[in-house]
This record gives C-alpha cells, sequence and structure tokens, in this order.
C-alpha cells in the first residue's frame, strides 16, 4: 500500500493540482479582506507565512463578515453558524479567530430581552411588518413617510425625535412599528416593541419576585423604543409617577428615541394620565409627563378604516 506522504507528493507535483492552486492562491490574494489583513500586517508578516497560511487566508476570503453574504442568521454560511472570522497571527502564523456576528449578537439580546419582560410578545403579524407590503393610500401617506425618513436617518448616538402615532382602532399604527424595528434590524440595530397594558401589568406583578428594577433598566437603555398603545391602560399615580415617568426622563436625557402608539392624541392622552382609576385628579404630574413625551416624539396623525373589521 502506498504511503500517504508519497500520494501526497505525487498530486503536489501534477500539472493540474499546481494549476489549481495557483488560480485559487491569486484569487485569494485579490480578495479584498484579505488584502486589508496583509496591508495591515506587512511588517509582521513573510512570503513564507503567508504561503504556509494560504489554507486559513482561502477558508477567511470565502467566508460571510459582519453578515454581508447572508440574507439572515437562520441562512448563515460560515463554518461556525452565526460566528464570523477574523484573521489573526498566533506564534508566527496565520490562523482565524471566530467572534459573534452582529446578526447572533442582536439574537441573542433579544432572546435575554424576552425572557425578562413577557410583555415584548406582541401580535405575530406586527412582529413581521414591513413597509414593503403595506397598504399605504393616502390617509397613512404622512405616517409612512415620517417612519421611513427615521430608518434612513437614523444614527446611534445622534439625537434624533421619534414619533407619536394617534388615530382610531385599527387604522395600522402598531403595524407601522412593526415595520420600523424590521428595518431597523436588517440594519443590525437593535430595537424594543412593548404593549404598554401589558407592560405595565407585569411591572405591578414584578414588585413581589424583585425584578422590577431589572425590568425598569432594561427597558429605559434600549437604544429604540416602541410603546404601543399607550392610553389603553388603566392608570394608577404610580405607574404614571413611578415607572412611566422615570422611564421616559431617562431617555429624555440620554436622548433616545422613543415611539408611542395610541388612540389619543396629546390632549386626550394629557386627560388619561390626569385621572387615576381611584379619582384623583393630578394636573401638574400628567403635564410633566406629557412634557417628556413632546420632547421625544413628534405627533402624527394615522387615518383611514379600522382593517379588522
Amino acid at each position: 500500500m502506498e504511503r500517504i506522504n508519497d500520494t501526497l507528493k505525487k498530486l503536489g507535483g501534477s500539472s493540474g493540482f499546481q494549476e489549481r492552486y495557483q488560480r485559487m492562491k491569486r484569487e485569494v490574494l485579490e480578495n479584498a479582506d484579505v488584502r486589508t489583513f496583509l496591508r495591515e500586517q506587512e511588517d509582521e508578516l513573510t512570503s513564507e507565512m503567508i504561503e504556509v497560511g494560504m489554507i486559513k487566508l482561502y477558508e477567511y476570503a470565502n467566508q460571510s463578515k459582519e453578515c454581508n453574504k447572508c440574507p439572515n442568521l437562520e441562512s448563515c454560511i460560515n463554518v461556525m453558524h452565526g460566528y464570523h472570522p477574523k484573521l489573526v497571527i498566533i506564534r508566527g502564523r496565520i490562523d482565524i479567530q471566530y467572534d459573534r456576528c452582529p446578526r447572533k449578537v442582536m439574537e441573542e439580546a433579544k432572546k435575554k430581552k424576552e425572557k425578562l419582560i413577557q410583555s415584548l410578545y406582541v401580535p405575530k403579524d406586527i412582529l413581521e411588518a414591513s413597509f414593503n407590503y403595506m397598504d399605504i393610500g393616502q390617509d397613512r401617506a404622512d405616517a409612512v413617510r415620517a417612519a421611513i425618513n427615521f430608518v434612513k436617518q437614523y444614527e446611534p448616538g445622534k439625537k434624533q425625535k421619534g414619533l407619536y402615532f394617534y388615530g382610531e382602532f385599527g387604522v395600522g399604527k402598531s403595524y407601522i412599528l412593526g415595520a420600523i424595528a424590521n428595518e431597523l434590524s436588517q440594519k443590525q440595530i437593535s430595537s424594543m416593541i412593548v404593549y404598554v397594558p401589558e407592560l405595565f401589568r407585569e411591572m405591578k406583578g414584578s414588585i413581589a419576585d424583585s425584578t422590577l428594577n431589572e425590568k425598569l433598566e432594561s427597558i429605559k437603555k434600549e437604544p429604540i423604543l416602541m410603546l404601543d398603545d399607550i392610553g389603553a391602560e388603566t392608570m394608577s399615580s404610580w405607574i404614571r409617577d413611578e415607572v412611566l415617568g422615570p422611564i421616559l426622563q431617562f431617555r429624555m436625557l440620554e436622548n433616545l428615541p422613543t415611539f408611542f402608539s395610541s388612540n389619543f392624541d396629546f390632549s386626550g392622552l394629557e386627560h388619561h394620565l390626569t385621572y387615576t382609576q381611584r379619582g384623583e385628579e393630578e394636573k401638574m404630574k400628567a403635564m410633566r409627563v406629557m412634557e417628556r413625551i413632546r420632547y421625544l416624539a413628534a405627533p402624527i396623525h394615522v387615518k383611514g378604516q379600522n382593517k379588522r373589521l
């Protein structure tokens, strides 16, 4: 039986193999990402190191970086699903280090938030919303235009107002929020949609299991927060002053974009915030909350027929 070393020597010496190898080598060395690495490490690299590390360079060149070749996390093409490669030099040799890709990071963060905050669960059609399949019409044109402009112009860390969508039941306010969230996710930008009535019920229940502060911190610091159906909850002084107020205050001070959907316009929401379930009238406290909402979001009236009927 022929030894494997002898077989490899014969294979390496064949003209067909050499031709394929040289073609592969040229393609790898012409790869933009590989060229960037070689240029950045030129003081440390030698011709021998490049030749010995050609297989690693080939492996790197043919994988997705920063999710640029993958339509989504489920369709990741890389050797390690959800991880993208980075070229490094270890003990004088070219090697590959794998780190979580942006979509993997977002997916893990989303699961962590969902585990912490149950009210993140919103209807499936909202989670799958898209501007591509939206029935815009004249009634929703202003709202959709404003939403698309936000997505185009958004830059992390930049001061930017969110939007306050208000209108009758079933005109598509929540759907527009979902479309914004999905468009942002395509740019690897995290956002959080919470259904406000359920959120506030959950916050009350969190006092007993001592997770209230953890949940509040998570919501307050989310890069882009969407409060869906604000005004549909039963208002209490505690919810307004100890939950909603601190969330909005933090986001106002940190200039974190915040979106809202509601059946109330600003005047109607202020009236809702003024009167608690006990019948207390607290105009000044309601005005303070509304001042923060006005600072955070521009109001847009969403018109149209009720699509739920």
